[in-house]
């Protein structure tokens, strides 16, 4: 099965990173589409099907916390696993993120193996993905 993901960043290289680990890791990438903010990603969730959300929580315009916020209250893909990479050391922020639905956080820097069993468990992979080589030992 192939999964349509939306990545939500301020950072044009973060979001060709993460592209670039999910693609590394064997993820079956339908449509991966990318968003700078919590606006413009809600924007795209209006008329799209999305299956895995990857955002960060500090940006400017809207950020995670907003943007997951009115994803909620807007009843828009109540069952789309949304995952933050963030440097957010805020444990009070991170944990406001999860009472709003989120399905959990990873911390940058990350391994992409870590990466990889995160979303194999939020995913349902049972297999997990198919590791490149070239991708472990490395922090990003």
């Amino acid at each position: 099965m192939s999964y349509n993901v939306l990545i939500v960043d301020d950072s044009r290289s973060m979001r060709k990173v993460i592209w670039k680990i999910l693609r590394l890791l064997g993820f079956d990438l339908g449509e991966c589409l990318e968003a700078s903010n919590g606006q413009e990603a809600l924007d795209i969730l209006e008329g799209k099907w999305i299956d895995l959300i990857l955002a960060d929580v500090n940006m400017p315009v809207m950020d995670g916390v907003g943007f997951i916020r009115s994803m909620r209250e807007k009843n828009i893909c109540m069952d789309t696993p949304v995952i933050f990479i963030t440097t957010e050391a805020n444990e009070e922020r991170l944990n406001q993120l999860m009472d709003l639905g989120a399905s959990g956080y990873i911390r940058k820097p990350f391994r992409p193996e870590e990466m990889g069993a995160f979303l194999s468990r939020i995913m349902g992979e049972t297999d997990g993905f198919r590791m490149g080589t070239s991708v472990e030992g490395s922090d990003f």
